[in-house]
């Protein structure tokens, strides 16, 4: 059997629902569809092994989508940006609230899963023929049941899916290849963590994130979202994980930047003061995160952001 990297599609189409304030990204290739996970519309049926699109929906407003995955295919699906939705597989839910950036999740073949959005999203999706994926697991990794979606998050995936879309179609045909089915292969044989930490009560979940969106521009330590979920600070840390994929401090950084973000397109305000109503100490401190989580300056993202807000309005 010929799993070798010329059976991978080079090309990256965008399958975008862009909305009234929205924009079609320039770095993949054009190629649009309406229907989340819907391949009849973004490429030809093929015997090829993979096949790799981008799901760029810049859309705010609340929204729910279904799909099958064909009998021959999983589908894998990894977050370029965070996004709040919830994933449900026979009204089981999957997964329920702020999905990090990295987070990854592979659907078996001739799997249901809904998923009701309710922010902009951004995902890189693969299709991988069943026969190959089986064949890169490891023999050692326990098998996953054929019906189940299993989710993770896998920083290495991440930068793999963030090279694909960086380099995009001004990369060759086998880089792309290469990169697409190291991609795949590694969340094939990737070991599935099961953990026995429930996760934490909806309830629970809304008075903190209520807490951290009324106290984010001053400190906020572990105490203070436990004492607000109401439980004991191991108990809140393990079950929080378990709910949003992110440690407390990341997302309470996590806010922080967002709040930053508004702050840079909406205002000319200095990036100290920026820091210092995003709930950072120093401005020094603000650029090293927000870099780090970003991966650009926030004077160059600010100046990038407003040339491409004046491009659309041209």
């Amino acid at each position: 059997m010929d799993t070798g990297t010329r059976n991978v599609r080079a090309s990256i189409g965008v399958e975008a629902d862009l909305g009234a304030q929205s924009r079609e990204r320039g770095d993949v290739g054009a190629v649009q569809q309406q229907k989340w996970q819907d391949p009849a519309r973004l490429v030809r049926r093929t015997n090829e092994h993979i096949s790799i699109s981008r799901r760029l929906d810049l859309r705010s407003t609340a929204r729910s989508e279904e799909s099958v995955t064909p009998a021959d295919q999983y589908f894998i699906g990894v977050a370029l940006k965070p996004t709040r939705l919830k994933l449900a597989r026979e009204r089981q839910s999957v997964f329920d609230g702020t999905m990090r950036a990295g987070t990854a999740y592979v659907q078996a073949p001739s799997s249901h899963l809904s998923a009701q959005l309710h922010a902009p999203c951004d995902f890189l999706h693969l299709r991988v023929r069943s026969v190959e994926f089986r064949a890169w697991r490891s023999p050692a990794r326990p098998s996953a049941s054929e019906d189940e979606v299993v989710l993770l998050y896998d920083p290495f995936a991440a930068q793999l899916a963030r090279i694909l879309i960086d380099r995009g179609d001004a990369a060759e045909e086998g880089f792309v290849r290469c990169v697409g089915q190291a991609l795949a292969m590694h969340l094939a044989r990737v070991e599935v963590p099961r953990s026995s930490v429930g996760a934490l009560a909806k309830w629970r979940l809304r008075r903190v994130e209520d807490y951290v969106k009324a106290h984010f521009e001053r400190h906020i330590n572990l105490i203070d979202l436990a004492s607000a979920a109401g439980l004991s600070r191991m108990h809140f840390a393990a079950q929080f994980r378990v709910a949003t994929g992110y440690r407390p401090w990341e997302y309470v950084l996590h806010h922080r930047i967002e709040r930053a973000k508004s702050l840079l397109s909406s205002s000319e305000m200095p990036l100290v003061e920026v820091a210092l109503a995003a709930g950072f100490c120093t401005q020094a401190h603000f650029s090293t995160v927000f870099k780090r989580m970003v991966g650009e300056t926030p004077a160059r993202w600010r100046r990038e952001t407003k040339q491409s807000s004046q491009r659309v309005d041209l």
